[in-house]
């Protein structure tokens, strides 16, 4: 029997469909024991919609999915709203979802499985930090914090997870956790695919749900990149990354470039960098997880080619 991973996912689902991608993932692992996902950002309530929405296409109504933090701690919101919520009216939901409650609820799970849980991070990381910030303790009683956030080694503007909110990228950054590991945007943009390809490969489960997401991305972009998915993908096969160790600091004071990630190079540093993927080698094994889940009889399914309206 394969060993389970205890997972908690915190997203900013509904803007960028590359965090819908990755929940269609974890949920068709077989070795993820998926303790809860909490929505972060604007409109934080609808993202939960949608994240529950998914689950249940997967037939997983059981997965308990709370509404975080709407506003980062300092800085203006730069993303206040879910376009992709637009879809919701098609697919079964809850809408009872207590604003808020994500902090409360993630270090209730941590706090009753210390040293078990793998916390992925797949959005701003304003829930992190008031959890990490309003329990000190926290940090070290998680497993693993694995992100998708920064950019290190090609590039120095800010990348998007990290600059929405970079006083609490830094609170993150700094936190003492046992093992951190970072996919930064140098080597997730080399995990891309075209629109056509996604729509000919999304079937099935919730990705009949994620196909009609990606239609309302695919309105400003004719590709999806898969940044979030490969960060959860290398929680179950690490090795389709390389890493190196070092010390990450965060640009919380200059201007234009608030958010930024500087990574210093050391074997002993706390922090470890994807700086190399195999592409060819993640996507055979997301689309090989996906395909071979067996996703329930009875989850709500629908042709997801059919277009949609435009807004």
């Amino acid at each position: 029997m394969l060993d389970s991973i205890p997972l908690l996912v915190d997203t900013d689902i509904g803007t960028d469909v590359d965090d819908a991608v990755c929940l269609a993932y974890v949920l068709a692992e077989p070795r993820c024991e998926l303790l809860g996902v909490s929505t972060v950002s604007g409109q934080a309530r609808e993202r939960a919609m949608l994240a529950d929405a998914i689950c249940r296409a997967a037939g997983r109504p059981d997965v308990p999915i709370w509404s975080g933090t709407d506003d980062p701690l300092l800085v203006g919101q730069r993303q206040e709203c879910a376009q992709q919520a637009e879809v919701l009216s098609r697919w079964p939901h809850r809408e009872d979802f207590v604003p808020g409650e994500a902090v409360s609820r993630m270090q209730e799970i941590i706090r009753g499985r210390p040293g078990e849980v793998t916390l992925l991070t797949i959005g701003p990381l304003t829930n992190v930090a008031l959890l990490f910030a309003l329990n000190p303790e926290v940090p070290r009683m998680l497993k693993r914090l694995v992100m998708m956030a920064g950019r290190f080694f090609n590039g120095d503007g800010p990348e998007w997870n990290a600059s929405c909110d970079p006083h609490a990228t830094a609170i993150v950054f700094g936190a003492d956790v046992p093992e951190v590991w970072v996919h930064g945007l140098d080597v997730t943009l080399q995990c891309r695919m075209s629109a056509d390809e996604c729509r000919q490969r999304f079937r099935g489960g919730p990705l009949d749900m994620v196909a009609e997401m990606a239609e309302v991305w695919f309105r400003r972009t004719e590709h999806i990149t898969f940044h979030d998915p490969l960060a959860g993908a290398c929680i179950f096969e690490p090795e389709t990354c390389t890493y190196c160790c070092g010390t990450i600091t965060v640009e919380v004071c200059g201007p234009g470039m608030l958010g930024r990630t500087m990574l210093e190079e050391n074997p002993d540093g706390a922090h470890r960098v994807a700086d190399g993927v195999n592409a060819e080698r993640f996507f055979e094994h997301y689309f090989s997880t996906v395909q071979r889940a067996e996703w329930a009889a009875d989850s709500p399914r629908r042709d997801a080619r059919s277009p949609l309206p435009e807004p």
